[in-house]
């Protein structure tokens, strides 16, 4: 059997960075869910994308369900959310009681149309929040987002937890709204094995997201609570891996935008086959290398034909309003995230991949439309 070839797969650094704080961590006791590391991670992460603040947290859906409570969501409230993405930007709102809105996508950037979101505000006129997803690195086209929103007093929550390293005309995704999500999932851009930060400017807020995630324990000498709490805090030995992974996002985004100019230049000439988006105010991390088949091979032809060769790869997302358990809420658009999921399949973006890895993708690819 051939060397198995990942999607995307954790990749520490060469540097050996995450082993120095993880040491530091052991060497110090600080097995805890808290400690300098944590510290530490919030501080460098807030600074490398521009925010004010930030919390480490126990995933990204930890942080996107902080970021709706501190936003006041609860039930019966509104909030938009993008259908094309993974189930856990959608969850969340539930968790709150609180009701999605499903809004399409457009062909221009993948992620939420601006056309769209205007319908749904004028079906839907009090809306508590909006989730803005960059959906497989791309950035939003924030600038007709936020004009949009504006005049709505609702609050804008950014799924980044995709795009850590895109930027949007010069500045960090993760930072235009209310608050920014970032995932360290094991399958992203840079990793801690499991993991999730919160971003914002608002430094008042994010303190409060804290003490919701340590169980909303009060300043007191005995254990008492006021509020509702949750076991949300990142861990300090996965902050330590989060800081040397850190230090290596710059050479991840580099990798990846080289493996999706590899695949364009190998692959853009077969015929019915489109790549992901590009925009002039976009500079994506292409998290994963998306294509969208329109032609006789189909997607499960591509995924079928790699998977026969040890190879992984995967469908693009199924849109949340065709999801059993989400069906029921409503849903704004046409159908321009469902062709995208029926069309579109995820190349293996695995940033430890060599030329002779891409070259043997590409190979059994075009073996598809030689037959």
């Amino acid at each position: 059997m051939t060397d198995r070839i990942f999607l995307s797969s954790p990749h520490m650094s060469d540097e050996g960075f995450e082993q120095q704080y993880v040491k530091e961590a052991f060497d110090t006791n600080w097995i805890a869910p808290l400690g300098e590391n944590v510290n530490g991670f919030e501080r460098e992460l807030a600074e490398k994308v521009g925010s004010k603040s930030a919390a480490a947290l126990s995933s990204g859906t930890a942080a996107i369900h902080l970021a709706l409570k501190a936003a006041g969501v609860g039930e019966g409230d509104i909030v938009f959310c993008p259908t094309l993405t993974f189930s856990a930007t959608a969850n969340p709102i539930i968790y709150q009681n609180a009701t999605p809105v499903f809004i399409d996508s457009d062909y221009e950037t993948w992620n939420i149309s601006p056309e769209a979101l205007k319908k749904a505000f004028e079906k839907y006129p009090k809306v508590k929040a909006i989730i803005v997803v960059h959906l497989y690195g791309l950035s939003a086209d924030m600038d007709k987002i936020l004009e949009i929103c504006r005049g709505h007093n609702v609050t804008i929550i950014e799924d980044a937890a995709e795009s850590l390293g895109t930027y949007y005309k010069n500045k960090h995704t993760g930072t235009f709204g209310d608050y920014g999500i970032f995932s360290f999932n094991g399958n992203k851009i840079i990793t801690t094995s499991g993991g999730g930060m919160l971003v914002s400017d608002n430094e008042e807020r994010v303190a409060k997201t804290r003490f919701w995630a340590t169980q909303s324990r009060d300043q007191a000498r005995h254990y008492q609570h006021s509020e509702l709490g949750f076991n949300y805090r990142m861990s300090n030995v996965v902050a330590g891996i989060g800081r040397g992974q850190l230090k290596v996002l710059d050479q991840r985004v580099a990798k990846k935008n080289y493996i999706f100019e590899f695949y364009k230049q190998e692959l853009n000439q077969l015929e019915g086959i489109e790549f992901m988006p590009s925009n002039e105010w976009d500079q994506p991390n292409y998290w994963l290398s998306c294509m969208i088949l329109t032609g006789e091979v189909r997607p499960i032809d591509v995924m079928e034909a790699l998977e026969k060769e040890n190879i992984e790869s995967r469908p693009v997302w199924k849109p949340m309003h065709l999801q059993p358990f989400f069906e029921k809420y409503d849903f704004i658009g046409e159908d321009v995230a469902e062709k995208l999921f029926e069309n579109g399949v995820c190349l293996p973006s695995d940033t430890k991949m060599t030329d002779e890895g891409l070259m043997r993708i590409c190979k059994i690819i075009r073996r598809l439309w030689d037959n």
